[in-house]
């Protein structure tokens, strides 16, 4: 079974995506990663994937409107509705200390959940915008950000990309939820 999902390893859409596995009952499903949910609803149609997995809403950021047009514009059936817990991390290189950093990135659904953190403990600090939370670990930890950038991002990406927890659920509400579609190919009958 091979599950496309919108983010590279790390990222929220592959807890969702080994959730779903998990309470589908499927062992060891190949995981395709793809950068948007137009890619990922791309392979659905093209049948290239199994099943594809996206976010659509958070509970404290509201809907994720930068997939909106790729759902308007692909047809598939949505095998799943389904919602994880989101934790957000503020994640730093190795060694780095919070009186370093310069900036913070991350996806624009991630900053929107932790906007009174970020506005409370970071009022003087540039905060902006990247492709995906785990993205920007992933470049963070490779030397493309600079090292007194922090990241917005899960608890596994800062221990897939060695990162060091700068300040643990950063997410305005305790309880953050995302909801994410598992969808299939359509076919008509």
């Amino acid at each position: 079974m091979k599950i496309g999902l919108s983010g590279v390893a790390g990222s929220f859409s592959e807890q969702a995506a080994l959730t779903y596995a998990s309470d589908a009952g499927m062992q060891n499903p190949e995981l395709v990663y793809l950068t948007q949910a137009s890619e990922v609803l791309d392979a659905v149609e093209a049948g290239t994937i199994d099943v594809g997995i996206f976010a659509i809403e958070n509970s404290n950021g509201g809907v994720v409107t930068e997939y909106l047009p790729a759902i308007a514009e692909h047809r598939f059936k949505v095998d799943k509705i389904f919602e994880i817990a989101v934790d957000h991390m503020l994640l730093g290189v190795k060694g780095s200390h919070a009186s370093n950093i310069t900036k913070i990135v991350s996806q624009r659904q991630a900053l929107r959940q932790c906007r009174m953190y970020l506005t409370r403990q970071w009022p003087s600090i540039e905060v902006g915008e990247y492709v995906d939370t785990a993205t920007a670990a992933k470049d963070l930890a490779s030397g493309i950000l600079s090292p007194t950038t922090a990241v917005v991002a899960s608890a596994r990406a800062g221990e897939i990309y060695g990162l060091d927890v700068l300040d643990e659920k950063i997410q305005d509400l305790k309880f953050n939820y995302t909801v994410f579609i598992a969808a299939k190919k359509f076919v008509s009958k």
